[in-house]
């Protein structure tokens, strides 16, 4: 926990921060109320130890505004001059305990143990909040499960190993749901009750995904106008997902290896020392072997995460978990939509599960999502999916297209072409697709304006 010292007495001051970081948390302090309140509108703190009397300030008066600051802010204050009256004064204004000067060891700790209790309450509250609007706001993955021999090899490891706190690392191409495995070994393991923070590495510059993952202080970069605390605190003593890590800068890489080994790290701009207890879980559709070789991904820190390894298999390998997967987006997104559609027509479901998804189960949520909203009847017909999926299904176009697979009578041309558009629908980027391809944007850029593709 993080507290602030307010007080204007600097021994006091120092030997409470003193006391504080004995037991394992970190303090500030601050000399009179206007330092405090500039200190909890650039920082965010886990509780506040506040004296009544500050100089000419008054704390009874500086407690509101604290708490307008930040309406959910423990703060516990203390006097030298202590009374019941007083005690009750400060309640009444917002305090949540009150201690009288001088205080003993065994008093102090009794404080700092509520106050980890409300801590604990908190943290409960907001990660249920997070993962109301999540719900609310994605369409959920299919629960995984065990129907199909390659996943339950894979759920028996996640496991097994959900119960230890060795980093795990979950290979597979995008769109398999590595994320989805990800949060089902946090929800099995002895850390279900604690945070779940996600990182996506790719999606930041080199800078901002140093301040996301560890925090910063103000000033430390172009931009940082306030301290910030980053992934790796909202996360103690939880898990930490890092999704996509094979894209990890290479600067960042030693400092995620000590959090890997040493459970230290420090903030962007900052030199003090902090300790987490978080545990690893990271993701990747990359071949971090490959990336070692090329350099781009340091050795070290790939057997420290290489600890307990799953590879997520793809949907083509799935055959019978796809018309099961269709049917959950299908019920989804009907209550989304408002639309009363119930499932597939006989050839539509024939379609979907000879198609070879390549896109996996990204491809697979947008086509359904795609199908429910133009469908117009209560059964989603062969009709209503993409020319592309009917063709890749082995089923005539609409038009009488030929399907356009390995070893059909077409052009070389013609297969480039739709497996170039395919990968760039179900991909979220021209980098992403280009790596897929095995080309580079330029080339993939080119071939895409030759094909009058947007």
């Amino acid at each position: 926990m993080d507290f602030l010292v307010v007080d204007d007495d600097q021994i006091f001051r120092e030997a409470t921060c003193l006391l504080i970081e004995e037991e394992g948390h970190f303090a500030t302090s601050a000399s009179n109320g206007d330092v405090a309140l500039e200190r909890v509108k650039e920082d965010k703190f886990d509780a506040v130890l506040l004296d009544l009397h500050l100089g000419r300030q008054n704390g009874l008066q500086l407690l509101p505004q604290l708490l307008k600051l930040r309406p959910n802010l423990p703060v516990v204050m203390f006097s030298a001059q202590g009374t019941v009256k007083t005690a009750v004064q400060a309640l009444h204004h917002g305090a949540v305990d009150f201690l009288e000067k001088p205080f003993t060891r065994d008093q102090f700790h009794a404080v700092l143990a509520r106050l980890r209790r409300i801590n604990e309450m908190g943290q409960k509250i907001e990660r249920l909040e997070e993962q109301v609007k999540e719900v609310q706001s994605q369409s959920p993955e299919p629960l995984i499960d065990f129907e199909t021999p390659v996943m339950r090899a894979v759920m028996d490891v996640l496991q097994r190993a959900a119960k230890s706190t060795a980093s795990v690392l979950i290979l597979g191409e995008s769109g398999t749901g590595k994320s989805v495995a990800a949060r089902a070994l946090h929800a099995q393991s002895h850390l279900a009750d604690r945070p779940f923070v996600t990182v996506s590495c790719p999606a930041l510059s080199k800078e901002l995904l140093e301040s996301q993952l560890f925090g910063h202080v103000r000033g430390s970069f172009t931009g940082a106008m306030r301290d910030h605390w980053g992934k790796v605190k909202a996360a103690e003593g939880g898990t930490l997902f890092l999704d996509e890590i094979g894209d990890l800068p290479l600067e960042i890489q030693p400092k995620l290896l000590r959090l890997l080994q040493e459970k230290e790290y420090e903030r962007l701009g900052e030199t003090v020392t902090r300790h987490s207890d978080v545990r690893i879980v990271a993701a990747t559709n990359r071949d971090l072997k490959k990336r070692v070789a090329e350099g781009a991904f340091r050795e070290d820190l790939y057997y420290r995460l290489n600890v307990i390894t799953v590879e997520m298999p793809p949907l083509r390998a799935r055959p019978k978990d796809v018309l099961r997967f269709a049917e959950h987006y299908v019920k989804h997104c009907a209550v989304q939509f408002g639309r009363k559609v119930e499932g597939f027509t006989d050839e539509a479901a024939d379609c979907i599960r000879r198609y070879s998804w390549p896109g996996n189960l990204r491809e697979l949520r947008n086509t359904i999502e795609r199908a429910v909203i133009l469908a117009p009847e209560h059964l989603i017909g062969l009709s209503d999916l993409p020319i592309e999926i009917r063709q890749g299904g082995g089923h005539p176009g609409a038009i009488g297209d030929a399907p356009l697979q390995t070893g059909a009578m077409v052009t070389l041309q013609a297969l480039e072409e739709q497996h170039i558009k395919r990968v760039l629908e179900v991909t979220s980027s021209m980098n992403e697709a280009a790596e897929i391809l095995g080309i580079d944007q330029a080339t993939l850029y080119r071939k895409r304006k030759k094909m009058g593709l947007k």
